[in-house]
């Protein structure tokens, strides 16, 4: 397992938990943090006996978004005696970003996002990448960079729309107004709101296990057919599921669950 700085990580019955660990920061999103959101998505994906994952805050929030201070350093980082380098330099950062959060897309394994607290601009880009978002009911989301006069820009604008629509995308961009998780729930941001902290967390992790108990290698087959389909035609994403099944349908998991059916028991699965 991974040393990490800013996240932590635990796994318990094929279910990880990586943890924004900056309560005292309200898990404000620097550098360390960044770093470590790609490492601990690696770790999932490449660890066998990891199925699913859940993504949390430690503390009273889930993150106040980007830290301001790692903000006010880019200049420095960046800065080069010829402008068109500081531009290249600073485009190769912000790239760099974006493939940070994209690691939880590239992982194999599903990501379900739990937010209670405060959900602030780069936490929407965050689990904008989740493949599920829960929320407790004292949630709260606001798209905040147009406050800070910029435009957001690794990866909300372009994942939120396809999730709650151009419009209302639109709207919460352009005002940076903020929505509880009644709200997020009404626009189809989140699955589902718990009472509390402590009951999402218990509910995130049933969900999680009923996944967990599923053929492994079909759960990362799913997530794979999905995310594909979201920027390729129907044609395209029938094409190639029909590919994937082709070299994966005939598997040990397929006989498991057959036979469990016929029996009426329970299936295991290999990793």
């Amino acid at each position: 397992m991974p040393t990490l700085e800013a996240v932590s990580i635990s796994v318990d019955g094929h279910i990880a938990t990586i943890r924004l660990n900056r309560p005292d920061k309200l898990n404000a999103m620097n550098l360390a943090m960044w770093h470590d959101i790609r490492t601990a998505f690696r770790y999932v994906d490449e660890t066998p006996e990891i199925r699913v994952a859940i993504l949390e805050g430690e503390g009273k929030a889930f993150t106040a978004g980007i830290d301001l201070q790692m903000m006010m350093g880019v200049g420095a980082q960046v800065r080069d005696e010829c402008d068109g380098r500081t531009r290249e330099n600073l485009r190769r950062v912000i790239l760099d970003l974006q493939d940070t959060l994209t690691s939880l897309e590239r992982c194999r394994k599903p990501v379900l996002a739990a937010v209670h607290g405060a959900c602030v601009g780069g936490g929407i880009d965050l689990i904008s990448c989740a493949d599920m978002r829960y929320c407790s009911s004292d949630a709260w989301f606001t798209i905040k960079e147009i406050d800070i006069g910029m435009v957001a820009d690794v990866g909300t604008l372009q994942r939120l729309p396809r999730l709650i629509g151009e419009g209302m995308a639109r709207e919460l961009a352009y005002t940076a107004r903020k929505f509880d998780g009644a709200e997020a729930k009404e626009m189809r941001f989140v699955n589902r709101v718990f009472e509390s902290p402590e009951a999402l967390r218990e509910g995130v992790r049933e969900i999680a296990a009923s996944i967990a108990a599923k053929s492994p290698l079909s759960v990362r087959g799913v997530k794979e057919m999905i995310s594909y389909a979201r920027d390729h035609s129907v044609a395209d994403g029938l094409n190639y599921v029909a590919t994937w099944n082709a070299a994966m349908l005939m598997s040990a998991d397929l006989q498991a669950a057959m036979m469990a059916g016929m029996s009426k028991s329970t299936p295991t699965f290999k990793d």
